[in-house]
């Protein structure tokens, strides 16, 4: 079972929830047979020392980096350290039940899925985050074709060889867990969810706030204009034609000719067109080179 799964925990500052959630995670992958890597982001408190403490360099590794590079980086880093089929993401916060894992696995193999992504149950955490869930989740829709509900749920399973693939187009912050997802939609991975149950924090402070939320768009936005930008250009070319329309039309009606505000929305529209034209010219490429990388 060893070269079937690997558990990668990204660490950071998590002293307080590892003294309990370290023993329990490690029975659980040397009962099961799995691969654990811990990647240490830096850590300024006693975390390294409690992970390596844990190590055995074979089963049980810990990898770090010399600073805090982020949430995202040390998921890459992980994931880059393994070689078996697939790779589960969990929270060193103890938040992450160690048994859903076999939930994820044997979704993924029962429907030979590339991505299972662990759907929290609602209300497990406080409404401000609850709220910039279903935004985010609510902006992403509107561009993408969503097949999940809980699209930021820390807690994926990833298909090895396809997550390698993409993490050149992740970010290196907490909206890596977002991007990642929407790269295996985007290209038409068999992404499924099957529910998980989040315990509470035990120790320790969340690192999500505003600014993670405001990055996590940005980084939606980045992705989607880079694999499908006619999402993003087309509708506001409509949205500059009509609204000049709108604008313009009285003036000709009462002959008045076309105004400048009109002249300058329809210029605008046609812009965001071809703008959009080309960017959707340039993603196709880019997708048939990707596609045929994964032919060879």
């Amino acid at each position: 079972m060893a070269e079937t799964l690997t558990l990668v925990v990204p660490v950071f500052n998590e002293e307080g929830a590892l003294g309990t959630f370290l023993p329990e995670l490690t029975e659980y992958c040397v009962a099961h047979g799995f691969c654990l890597v811990f990647v240490d982001d830096g850590s300024s408190d006693n975390s390294a020392a409690l992970l390596e403490s844990f190590c055995d360099g074979e089963q049980v590794k810990v990898l770090r980096h010399k600073v805090n590079r982020g949430y995202g980086a040390a998921i890459k880093t992980g994931i880059s350290a393994s070689n078996t089929d697939f790779v589960v993401t969990l929270d060193a916060d103890g938040q992450h039940r160690p048994a859903d894992v076999d939930n994820l696995l044997q979704c993924a193999i029962q429907n030979n899925a590339d991505m299972v992504v662990g759907k929290r149950q609602s209300g497990h955490s406080g409404i401000y985050r609850a709220i910039g869930r279903k935004l985010i989740r609510l902006i992403a829709g509107l561009l993408v074709s969503m097949p999940i509900s809980d699209l930021n749920s820390g807690m994926k399973l990833y298909r090895t060889r396809l997550a390698k693939r993409y993490l050149l187009l992740c970010p290196e912050g907490m909206a890596f867990s977002d991007i990642i997802t929407l790269v295996f939609i985007h290209r038409r991975d068999l992404v499924l969810e099957t529910e998980i149950e989040v315990r509470p924090r035990s120790e320790g402070v969340s690192t999500i706030n505003t600014t993670t939320a405001l990055e996590t768009v940005f980084q939606i936005l980045n992705i989607v204009a880079l694999f499908n930008p006619g999402r993003i250009f087309f509708p506001l070319g409509v949205g500059f034609v009509i609204s000049g329309l709108a604008w313009g039309m009285p003036f000709i009606f009462r002959n008045e000719g076309v105004s400048v505000g009109t002249m300058l929305l329809l210029v605008f529209g046609l812009i965001f067109f071809l703008v959009g034209l080309i960017a959707e010219q340039m993603a196709q490429l880019r997708r048939g080179q990707i596609s045929q990388q994964d032919s060879d």
